[in-house]
């Protein structure tokens, strides 16, 4: 894993790029998978269980990102193999990076080669 986090890169090439999170399926519900230390929700058992949620997502988000709400049949997160959480870069529909399933499989240094690329045209 690396030291680069996802809002430095946001920081960094936001002139270039939109950074969106998109919340999915609660990754280590209370009633589920659960870890000591974590924000606490339960599985979302309706869409506006999910949308508090993610609410709660954005009071502790380090920087501002939009945030966008899956489904609750997780429509995005399963056209994407976004559980728990995985980066990519879509432009014009098409995807251009798939990185690995995170957190420990993906590598934010790939994702930041990319945009120093696209910048530099």
């Amino acid at each position: 894993m690396t030291s680069l986090w996802w809002w430095q890169l946001r920081e960094r090439y936001s002139s270039v790029a939109d950074f969106v999170v998109v919340y999915t399926a609660e990754a280590h519900p209370t009633d589920g998978w659960v870890f000591e230390g974590n924000v606490e929700v339960a599985n979302h058992r309706s869409l506006e269980e999910r949308y508090a949620a993610a609410e709660k997502l954005l009071e502790f988000s380090p920087q501002e990102c939009e945030v966008l709400v899956d489904r609750l049949d997780d429509a995005a997160s399963k056209q994407y193999a976004a559980l728990p959480e995985r980066l990519y870069i879509v432009q014009d529909g098409v995807v251009f990076y798939k990185g690995g399933r995170g957190p420990f499989e993906y590598k934010m240094n790939e994702v930041e080669d990319f945009l120093k690329k696209y910048k530099s045209h």
